[in-house]
């Protein structure tokens, strides 16, 4: 049976290219709408500004709505015995968001496309144990007890931008020290090789190694889209690079250390006086200036004269990434996409003191909370103000039977109590954003 939408002929004034006449129909609306909105959240009246923010969260509620509507409609099409099966640990997360919703067993069935009878035998068989249980429980990984191999998953789906590696870092500095390994076989995923970062900085045929804090300094220039993208349907494909379709973003980072000194943002791409501006902030804030400054060669570093003369005037002593060379200034650049990617999980404001806002919160917990593997596990902030780090104190041993002088998941550290400690995972996070937590380990009773 034809379908009858393609059997309907269109009139004859109409163009023959309808569909893509759509395509820029919709991002000419979103052309207009991005315009608007920028101009209300920058608008000096709170109720303009609360009504912008209101309807673009009604735009995403309506993408998202769209979103899900397509993907539902996929699986709906598929034979209900073609369906792939929920896994038992599938199965609790259901009857967990069955619980915080206070759905009834017709919704929780329509939801998920299974039979309410479905749902209603995961309730009966819900405390059922061992391998054939319907519903289970993450299933133990070596010698170390269920709820350890629980709290790794609950703080998978809590903390998904972290990775095994990461996620090995944040739990050695609140108590727990499992290896990265042994993350790897809880999680069920193929260990990921990280390379590591250089140590040096290549510039002009020498090289400069940062020998303590504020030695060697790095500062670049990036930008943050504020609809997580700039592609469009005609020519260039892009939207120009400027507010209020990104931020442009000045990051200044003390290379020892890994810690973020001073940002500037900027409507659009800044002049060599406003990086400059940025740059002195940065030292005036920090109390001391860099021997070294490290950047690319932009049009605001190089070859600029008074760039330079700045520089001299100040006992700096400017350098300049190689251009085409890998790794010259990669530490920054590691840091500006972690900043990135932390920026992107969020609407991003089009309005300045927001978007100054997110991005204050965005490097605080950058610099205070989040561990380096390039630095031990150890945060920027604990290696800049020489701290003692968080992975170093006494840790907690939840297998009962290991032996208290036997060596643990690196760094090592002593063990803070008795063999067979029980504990509690408390995550906050920081301005309620998922994406960036506070791990905590609480001793239970």
């Amino acid at each position: 049976m034809s379908n009858p939408a393609l059997t309907i002929p269109l009139p004859k004034s109409w163009p023959a290219k309808v569909r893509s006449a759509m395509l820029h129909v919709i991002s000419l609306a979103k052309y207009a709408a991005i315009y608007t909105r920028s101009w209300a959240a920058d608008c000096s009246r709170a109720r303009v500004r609360l009504r912008a923010e209101r309807d673009r969260h009604q735009e995403e509620n309506a993408l998202l709505r769209e979103e899900l509507r397509i993907k539902d409609g996929r699986m709906a099409s598929i034979p209900a015995h073609h369906r792939p099966y929920y896994r038992p640990r599938e199965r609790l997360a259901i009857l967990e968001l069955k619980a915080a919703r206070g759905w009834s067993l017709e919704q929780t069935a329509k939801r998920f496309f299974v039979c309410p009878k479905t749902v209603a035998s995961w309730m009966k068989r819900l405390d059922e144990e061992g391998a054939a249980a319907l519903v289970q429980l993450p299933v133990p990984v070596n010698k170390f007890p269920d709820f350890v191999r629980y709290a790794v998953k609950r703080l998978q789906a809590l903390c998904p931008n972290l990775g095994k590696k990461k996620l090995s870092d944040v739990l050695a500095r609140a108590g727990l020290h499992l290896g990265t390994t042994t993350i790897g076989r809880i999680r069920k995923e193929r260990p990921l090789l990280q390379p590591e970062k250089p140590k040096a900085v290549e510039a002009k045929g020498c090289t400069v190694t940062a020998k303590r804090p504020n030695h060697v300094w790095h500062v670049d220039l990036t930008t943050m889209p504020t609809q997580l993208g700039f592609w469009c349907p005609w020519s260039p494909f892009a939207w120009p690079q400027c507010w209020p379709w990104c931020w442009w973003m000045a990051v200044v980072l003390d290379h020892y250390s890994r810690r973020v000194m001073g940002f500037a943002l900027f409507r659009k791409a800044p002049t060599s006086v406003e990086v400059r501006s940025c740059l002195g902030r940065a030292i005036g804030a920090a109390g001391t200036t860099p021997r070294y400054l490290v950047s690319d060669k932009g049009s605001q570093f190089f070859p600029t004269a008074r760039y330079k003369k700045w520089c001299r005037y100040r006992g700096i002593r400017p350098r300049f990434g190689a251009l085409g060379k890998h790794g010259s200034i990669a530490v920054l650049e590691r840091a500006v996409r972690t900043i990135k990617e932390a920026l992107q999980r969020i609407m991003v404001p089009t309005r300045r003191e927001a978007m100054r806002a997110e991005l204050v919160i965005v490097l605080d917990w950058y610099n205070q909370h989040r561990p380096h593997s390039s630095l031990g596990g150890k945060t920027p902030d604990e290696v800049y103000f020489h701290r003692f780090p968080a992975n170093r104190r006494p840790r907690l041993e939840p297998r009962s039977v290991w032996p208290r002088g036997s060596p643990c998941a690196l760094p090592h550290a002593l063990v803070a109590g008795k063999p067979g400690a029980r504990f509690d995972v408390e995550v906050e996070h920081v301005a309620g954003h998922a994406h960036l937590p506070i791990v905590r380990l609480r001793r239970a009773a």
